[in-house]
């Protein structure tokens, strides 16, 4: 079974994701950085957790080529 995650964290990372695809990678640290510049939030586990489900959708995406 999968983590279970709030519905605000994944609508503000589809909505991430869909503004700016092009921006994130595989890659949590990279895009807790990215997070970080975009999302203006306060709290450090919000943007963990919101980067850490963008890091598992670009997983989920199949690879160009």
């Amino acid at each position: 079974m999968g983590k279970v995650r709030q519905v605000y964290i994944k609508r503000a990372a589809r909505q991430l994701l869909e503004l700016y695809p092009d921006k994130f990678s595989t890659d949590f640290e990279h895009n807790r950085q990215v997070v970080d510049e975009l999302l203006q939030v306060e709290s450090k586990p919000l943007k963990n957790r919101v980067a850490g489900y963008l890091t598992s959708l670009i997983k989920l995406q199949p690879q160009k080529k």
